[in-house]
C-alpha cells in the first residue's frame, strides 16, 4: 500500500512540493481525474476500472502518494523539522530500507544506527520490497514506544536495535567557521525558509571574518521547491533555476535574485543521498559556472510533485514533471556529477583543502605526507642558512574542521627546524600543513613564498 502515513521519524522528503489545488468531485473520480490529466509517468491501463485510491497509487511511481488530511500536516511538519521519532532519513533498497542519513541528538544516531546501514525487518516485518511511505508508518510511533530494528551494518554483520522513541528538532541549518577563514553552512532540508536562515548564516560568518564558504548539500533529500529557487539566486551567474518537463510543455524557471551573494569560489558539497532540491540546486550551479561542486554523483531524482487537495479534505502528491538544469543537464535516474569526484566521507576534507590552497595561492606545495604516526615530526629545510625568529609561522590545520593545532618551532641545524605538535595527531584524520613565508636568512632576506604539504595520519 503507498497511502503514505509519514513521517515523524523518518523525513527523506521524496519530491519538491508546489502550492496545493483544489478539485471539486468525489475523492476517487478526483484522483482518477488528476491522474489522467497531470500524472508525469505511465498511466494505468485500467484506471477507470479501479475501484480504490489506494489501487491506484500501487501503480504509480515511488513519489506519488494519498495522505489524509492529518497525515499531510504531519508530512509538512518534517519539511520544517519539527518531528517525533527514531531521527533517520531512509530510502529504498533493494536488501531492505537503507539509512540515509541519522540526526544529531535523536535516538537512531545515540544507539549507534549510522549512514549506509540498512533495515531488514521492523518488528520482526521484513522490509524487502517495502515502500518508504509503509516504513516510514511502522517505524513512526509515539513518544516513549519502542521499535526493534534488525539492520545490516557496513561491515556486513547483523545487529538488533531496540529504540525508544523520542521528540527532536532538527536544525534546517548548521554553521562554523573553518581553520583559515573558510565559512561552513551545511543545510539539512529545503524547508520553507531554508534559503533565508543559508543567508543569515552567511552573514554572520562574514561578521566572524569568513573570506570563502562551503556549502553543504550531502544527505538532504529536498523540500520546497522556492527554496531551491531562493537557494540558487544567492550564486554569482546564476539567473535560472531549473528546466521543467510537464506532460504539455517544457520551460524555463528562474531563479530568485537576492542582494547579498555568494563569491564566486564558492565550494558545494553533494554525495548519493543529495537528492531532489539538493539535485536541482546542483544541476543550475554546474549549468551556469557559478560554484565547485565536490562529492559523488546525486541520487537522480529529477521528478516534481504537486499536492492536491481533495473535496473530503484529503491530499494526492502526485508526480507532475520532470525537471534538469537550466542547460539541460540530466538529473532524473542519472543524478548530477560534480566537478571534484571524492571517496564519500573526504568531500569536505578535499573542499576545505582546495579553499586553503586558493588562499594561500602562491605557496609551493611540497611532496605529500601518508600514513604519518600520530607522533610526527615534521623537518623544514631550507637552501640557505636561516636564523631563529620569533615572526617565524607555521600552521598546522586539521582539515574539515577548526582547528588549528598548535605547535612548536626549533632549529635543528643552520638551514632545518623541526615543527612539533604540541599533542598527538588524529588517527586516521588529514591535514594541511602551512609554512608561511616569515623564515630569513642571517643577511636578512625573506622567504620569496610560503610552501603547503598535506599529511595525512595513520588509521
Amino acid at each position: 500500500m503507498k497511502r503514505s502515513t509519514l513521517l515523524a521519524a523518518i523525513i527523506m522528503i521524496t519530491g519538491l512540493i508546489l502550492a496545493p489545488i483544489s478539485t471539486l468531485a468525489a475523492p476517487l473520480d478526483e484522483v482518477k481525474s488528476l491522474v489522467s490529466v497531470h500524472y508525469k509517468g505511465e498511466l494505468p491501463s485500467n484506471i477507470e476500472e479501479i475501484n480504490s485510491i489506494d489501487e491506484i497509487m500501487e501503480q504509480l511511481d515511488p513519489y506519488s502518494a494519498y495522505f489524509t488530511s492529518e497525515e499531510y500536516e504531519a508530512y509538512t511538519n518534517t519539511i520544517n523539522n519539527t518531528t517525533t521519532g527514531i531521527g533517520v532519513t531512509i530510502e529504498e533498497h533493494e536488501s531492505g530500507i537503507q539509512i540515509v542519513s541519522t540526526f544529531e541528538g535523536a535516538a537512531a544516531g545515540q544507539a549507534g544506527i549510522s549512514p549506509g546501514d540498512i533495515i531488514l525487518s521492523v518488528d520482526g516485518i521484513s522490509t524487502i520490497g517495502m515502500a518508504v511511505q509503509q516504513a516510514s508508518s511502522i517505524i513512526t510511533g509515539k513518544e516513549g514506544t519502542t521499535v526493534k530494528l534488525l539492520v545490516l551494518k557496513s561491515n556486513h554483520t547483523k545487529q538488533m536495535y531496540n529504540i525508544t522513541r523520542m521528540k527532536f528538532t532538527i536544525p534546517v541549518v548548521t554553521k562554523e567557521l573553518l581553520a583559515g577563514n573558510i565559512g561552513y553552512i551545511r543545510m539539512n532540508s529545503f524547508s520553507d525558509d531554508g534559503a533565508v536562515l543559508v543567508q543569515k548564516a552567511k552573514v554572520e560568518l562574514q561578521k566572524q571574518g569568513a573570506t570563502s564558504f562551503i556549502l553543504d548539500l550531502r544527505n538532504n533529500g529536498g523540500g520546497y521547491v522556492h527554496t531551491a529557487e531562493e537557494l540558487i539566486g544567492l550564486f554569482p551567474n546564476s539567473p535560472n533555476a531549473f528546466k521543467i518537463i510537464t506532460t504539455s510543455e517544457s520551460m524555463l524557471t528562474k531563479s530568485t535574485k537576492q542582494t547579498s551573494l555568494f563569491p564566486e569560489n564558492t565550494r558545494v558539497l553533494v554525495n548519493g543521498y543529495s537528492a531532489s532540491a539538493s539535485e536541482m540546486t546542483a544541476a543550475a550551479l554546474l549549468d551556469q559556472n557559478s560554484a565547485t561542486l565536490y562529492g559523488q554523483t546525486t541520487y537522480g531524482k529529477g521528478s516534481m510533485q504537486s499536492f492536491f487537495s481533495l473535496s473530503d479534505g484529503s491530499i494526492l502528491k502526485l508526480t507532475i514533471a520532470n525537471f534538469t538544469g537550466p542547460k539541460g543537464t540530466p538529473i532524473h535516474k542519472t543524478g548530477v556529477k560534480p566537478h571534484y569526484e571524492t571517496v564519500m566521507g573526504y568531500e569536505l576534507i578535499q573542499a576545505h583543502k582546495d579553499a586553503l590552497v586558493e588562499t594561500n595561492k602562491n605557496y609551493k606545495k611540497m611532496s605529500t605526507l601518508h600514513n604519518v604516526p600520530t607522533t610526527k615530526q615534521f623537518t623544514i629545510t631550507f637552501s640557505n642558512n636561516i636564523v631563529k625568529s620569533s615572526k617565524q609561522k607555521v600552521e598546522l590545520v586539521k582539515l574539515g574542521t577548526t582547528d588549528i593545532v598548535p605547535v612548536t618551532i626549533e632549529p635543528k641545524s643552520s638551514k632545518q627546524f623541526v615543527v612539533t605538535p604540541t599533542a598527538p595527531l588524529k588517527k586516521g584524520a588529514a591535514y594541511l600543513l602551512l609554512i608561511h613565508p616569515t623564515f630569513q636568512t642571517n643577511a636578512g632576506i625573506m622567504m620569496k613564498t610560503g610552501a603547503y604539504v598535506e599529511v595525512t595520519v595513520q588509521p
